[in-house]
């Protein structure tokens, strides 16, 4: 039986999105492809909220991780972390010598503008790095805050963000908040298979990534933009066209949509599924300032078994996740993203309730 994914990703894909992987190959170097990459990348920056080149990556949204850090670091990056994915990204640089500190939040909390002020006050670094939706904690950071911050404070500093988890669930304005890389990737908010990343980077990043003389090949983002300045478009790599043609249908759907009524979807669904919690459990995150609008962490304070609870969902055709990393046991999580309805939250809450005999 399939079952319905209400997990940090991948999600449910739509079939008819699903069935767009399916278009039969064209050559990635001709102008067919050109076109498709130049209309995808077109209606990116629309999502984006940004005027700054769209990148694609046949990769996860890690690829674009470890290129944003490694590329743009000439002095030294500061990774905020307020979970595994921040953890994530101070790993990448430690593993390619790239220097960096890690400045972590108590669990459960966010990282906030005086924090980043304490650490670039100190003239140490020219990077830093902020998960925007931590999906291991439920936390959304205040990505716009930060980035007045950096703008009126520390303009040299280059401001990269992962927003893996919330692109096209949250209202990201890319351009306004000064993001300089912004990474993103296509099986969770945009309701896609795994395996595409999207990224935009600016003149500067770019600029600064010039000066930094071992970047990589693959995800060398110096080489990813001057190919498709130079190119019309076109990648160094081949690309995948499969995920491309079904990117290219959902952007449409996406725009056809509304991007204001689809954040506004995600935020719905996010605050019915915050009331439940509350009424039933607790939320991992305490401050509501901070929840994120596509994924709800709870604290398991029934101590139920999340595994024993999607055997029962499995055969109910649902499937929720387990916490991560150390909150395994501690917490689960219910995703609420991409082009899921208020009316599929309910019904897998519904189902939930009678699993566990919840009123």
């Amino acid at each position: 039986m399939h079952k319905k994914l209400f997990i940090p990703g991948p999600v449910d894909v739509r079939e008819d999105v699903l069935l767009k992987m399916a278009t039969p190959q064209i050559g990635h170097r001709g102008k067919a492809a050109s076109a498709l990459q130049r209309g995808i990348s077109e209606k990116m920056k629309k999502v984006f909220q940004t005027e700054n080149t769209i990148i694609l990556s046949t990769s996860s949204g890690s690829g674009l991780m470890e290129a944003g850090i490694r590329c743009c670091t000439r002095k030294r990056a500061a990774v905020f972390s307020v979970g595994a994915f921040g953890d994530r990204w101070y790993k990448m640089a430690k593993a390619n010598g790239v220097p960096a500190d890690k400045i972590s939040s108590v669990p459960g909390q966010p990282t906030t503008v005086a924090m980043v002020d304490e650490a670039l006050a100190t003239g140490k670094y020219d990077v830093i790095t902020v998960t925007h939706n931590e999906t291991s904690a439920g936390i959304m950071n205040p990505c716009g805050e930060i980035g007045e911050l950096l703008k009126t404070k520390y303009p040299e500093v280059l401001y990269l963000v992962d927003t893996v988890s919330s692109m096209g669930g949250a209202d990201i304005k890319v351009d306004q908040w000064g993001i300089d890389v912004c990474i993103t990737s296509t099986q969770k908010c945009l309701g896609l298979p795994a395996g595409m990343a999207i990224c935009s980077v600016s003149e500067r990043a770019i600029a600064a990534a010039r000066q930094v003389e071992n970047r990589g090949l693959y995800f060398d983002l110096v080489e990813l933009y001057d190919y498709i300045q130079s190119k019309d478009h076109q990648y160094p790599s081949t690309p995948s066209l499969s995920h491309m043609f079904a990117l290219d249908y959902q952007l449409d759907k996406m725009l056809a949509e509304g991007l204001e009524k689809r954040f506004a979807r995600h935020i719905e669904m996010a605050e019915y599924v915050r009331a439940w919690g509350k009424k039933h459990f607790a939320l991992f995150v305490e401050d509501e300032k901070y929840l994120s609008n596509t994924l709800t962490t709870m604290k398991n304070t029934k101590e139920i078994s999340v595994g024993d609870l999607n055997k029962k969902l499995a055969e109910r055709g649902f499937e929720i996740s387990n916490g991560y990393g150390d909150l395994k046991d501690k917490t689960f999580r219910i995703s609420h993203m991409a082009d899921y309805t208020l009316d599929e939250v309910k019904e897998l809450l519904r189902n939930i309730d009678e699993i566990l005999g919840l009123e």
